[in-house]
């Protein structure tokens, strides 16, 4: 389930002409990927692969929305839009 996400809005966002085309991407999708849930499965079934998998791109996505919130709050601090 967590590898799904990976390839859809993320690798589109990746490959857009430009930083626009990457935050109309990541602004459009509205969806946010069931990584708890995919973890709690993974370890249900006990497979450690599996399990390593999940816990890998659970990680990166965390990253990837950590800096995303980085910019997002630089923008709102340089247009006056924080409260």
């Amino acid at each position: 389930m967590a590898t799904s996400y990976k390839g859809s809005t993320k690798g589109a966002a990746k490959k857009g002409s430009g930083k626009k085309a990457g935050a109309r991407a990541a602004a459009t999708s509205g969806a946010v990927p069931p990584y708890g849930e995919a973890i709690r499965q993974a370890t249900a079934r006990g497979d450690q692969a599996e399990m390593r998998k999940a816990a890998a791109s659970a990680r990166k996505w965390i990253k990837d929305a950590q800096a995303a919130l980085e910019t997002l709050e630089k923008r709102l601090r340089k247009t006056g839009g924080t409260k």
